[in-house]
């Protein structure tokens, strides 16, 4: 072999290499903590994430674990993550450090026709933008036409009360002898949700503010007339629509994407509709994740190439069809939509449109200690509801470890609680 091949192998060798590092210098790393379910997460890697250049890895975790990444990144120096997708109160904690305000991205989406109250929420507070709103949700009903029959006299299910849900689950129990009621309450359910934006909202006017008051304690004893009529078997539901497919359950509350496999697979079984209302409204929880990229991110390029795939009209509408999140952007439902994405469509504009609708948002400036505040419900509905422990007892009990955490995080009142000046009070 001659000097001059040598030299040309080596060449090309390098050039190779060299490459190579830039093939793995484009891996964009998109981390999220939406849409983390198995079966959504391949639909984000498999249908959602086509079409853009260059490679997309896509991550999900816990709302703790990447609290905790995106914070110990920051402070090692060291970023792997590109883009990352989170919930409005996930992100509005690392604001600021650990994002990069994305102005310049604001441009290359203005012709998606967002909502401009969205666009305020991304900038968590700020002058800048800190995120682009991505895509939406909320919690709804859906009941098996079965139950119809066993509605009280004069109750529509658009306008449902607490205690008309809890006398049409009885009329079913009276008639049948089987609770088909039924609520996400197992070990991965969304049931502290239930409590934090549905049951304490339409009940107190508030969810932290409100915890033990006399209201609250009304509520909780409306709750356990309620669970009285409730399948049993709902402290191992995680995702509603499985019993609903089985019959096993005829009414049940959860988020879209967890019933969005019934009413796509059924859409001539059942109906969807808003949550009930309580003596203080119709407490309701929108859902509002965003795209938002961190500070130092090693492919920036890629980043916005993600945000601008993922809030294109039609990427938009393959993620309502695929997931069953809906549109942040101007994307008319077309005619030919699957009719099961029409039934939630209808239930959330019924749910938004609602006379007596009472905004309750996502936990906000909890950062890593969010999965306590969800204990905090969830660990009170097991002592009020399921041991029957007294109710005044566990709220004074449970409102102190909610004390504790509002104070160790500093974290002030959000929606519908009033403004704080400092922690949010429990009172």
């Amino acid at each position: 072999m001659t000097r001059q091949v040598t030299f040309r192998i080596i060449a090309l060798a390098a050039t190779l290499l060299a490459g190579s590092s830039a093939a793995q210098a484009q891996e964009t790393i998109f981390y999220s903590t939406q849409l983390r379910p198995i079966e959504e997460a391949s639909k984000v890697r498999d249908v959602l994430l086509k079409g853009i250049p260059g490679k997309v890895t896509y991550v999900v975790d816990e709302p703790s674990p990447f609290a905790v990444r995106l914070k110990a990144e920051t402070q090692a120096g060291k970023r792997t993550i590109s883009v990352v997708g989170a919930l409005h109160g996930e992100l509005q904690p690392h604001v600021p450090g650990d994002l990069q305000p994305i102005d310049d991205v604001v441009a290359k989406v203005a012709n998606r026709g967002i909502p401009a109250s969205l666009m305020d929420l991304g900038k968590l507070g700020t002058a800048q933008q800190q995120y682009i709103p991505w895509m939406q949700a909320t919690y709804v009903m859906v009941a098996n036409k079965q139950a119809l029959p066993f509605l009280p006299a004069g109750a529509d299910v658009n306008t449902l009360t607490y205690a008309q849900l809890q006398q049409w689950a009885k009329n079913i129990v009276d008639r049948t002898g089987q609770r088909r009621l039924g609520f996400p309450a197992g070990p991965t359910g969304l049931m502290p949700r239930f409590f934090q934006g549905y049951f304490y909202p339409s009940f107190t006017g508030g969810v932290v503010s409100t915890f033990k008051s006399a209201d609250a304690e009304a509520g909780w004893n409306a709750m356990k007339e309620l669970w009285a009529v409730s399948s049993p078997n709902s402290t191992n539901y995680n995702f509603m629509q499985e019993p609903l497919l089985a019959g096993e359950v005829w009414i049940a509350w959860d988020h879209i994407a967890r019933v969005k496999e019934a009413l796509t697979l059924q859409p001539d079984q059942f109906v969807a509709f808003p949550a009930p209302a309580g003596p203080k409204g119709r407490g309701y929880m929108p859902v509002i994740a965003g795209l938002a990229i961190p500070k130092d991110a090693p492919d920036r390029a890629g980043a916005v190439a993600v945000i601008e795939h993922m809030t294109k009209p039609e990427t938009q509408l393959l993620t309502a069809t695929e997931v069953g999140f809906f549109p942040v952007v101007k994307a008319d439902l077309p005619p030919n939509l699957a009719p099961g994405i029409k039934l939630l469509a209808g239930a959330v504009a019924a749910t938004q449109g609602a006379k007596d609708a009472l905004v309750s948002l996502l936990p906000v400036g909890l950062g890593a200690k969010g999965g306590e505040f969800n204990k905090v419900y969830s660990d009170t509905f097991q002592r009020i509801v399921l041991r029957n422990e007294p109710v005044k007892t566990v709220l004074a009990d449970q409102a102190n470890v909610l004390a504790t955490l509002m104070k160790d995080t500093g974290a002030p009142c959000w929606a519908p609680d009033k403004p704080s000046q400092g922690p949010c009070p429990v009172n």
